[in-house]
């Protein structure tokens, strides 16, 4: 069984997302790879899975999200600020012709566009920041957004 991280910004369904994942890839590959949602690649059916796996790291002033999209091109990948706690990130990997396609014994690489939309644990803004991306690992930094605190209150 995979290991689930656990930290002190995850929710009830960031948990429930990561058993449900768990639980469909051993369903997956007890039925072999029969899915509802696949491709069929001589006679047999190949999961479609949509989506990356992203680490998130609330570190000092700054707020990390590293994501691994392998075989993607830099051009090819968006990011996007939704809100001050939610990061979006949209990749899309091109796949072959349907002549290059035709003599696949197997094929389980994803092609077609893929999204994800990250919970931050912290409200950022999009001052200072910036996002590098290499060897297929994109590493977004947003600094957090300044708190006021100590606010004073006036007595009537």
């Amino acid at each position: 069984m995979a290991k689930i991280e656990r930290g002190p910004y995850r929710t009830i369904w960031q948990d429930f997302d990561d058993l449900m994942a768990e639980m469909e890839s051993r369903f997956q590959s007890l039925l072999g790879g029969i899915g509802a949602r696949g491709e069929e690649v001589r006679g047999r059916v190949v999961p479609a899975v949509r989506d990356f796996r992203v680490d998130v790291r609330d570190h000092e002033d700054e707020v990390i999200v590293v994501a691994d999209l392998p075989g993607i091109e830099k051009e090819n990948v968006a990011v996007r600020l939704i809100d001050p706690q939610h990061l979006e990130i949209v990749s899309r990997r091109t796949g072959e012709t349907e002549e290059e396609t035709r003599d696949f014994f197997m094929r389980e690489r994803i092609y077609g566009q893929m999204s994800r939309t990250v919970l931050l644990p912290a409200e950022v803004t999009e001052e200072n920041s910036a996002a590098s991306f290499k060897n297929g690992v994109l590493e977004v930094r947003l600094k957090k957004a300044p708190t006021e605190t100590g606010t004073t209150i006036p007595i009537e």
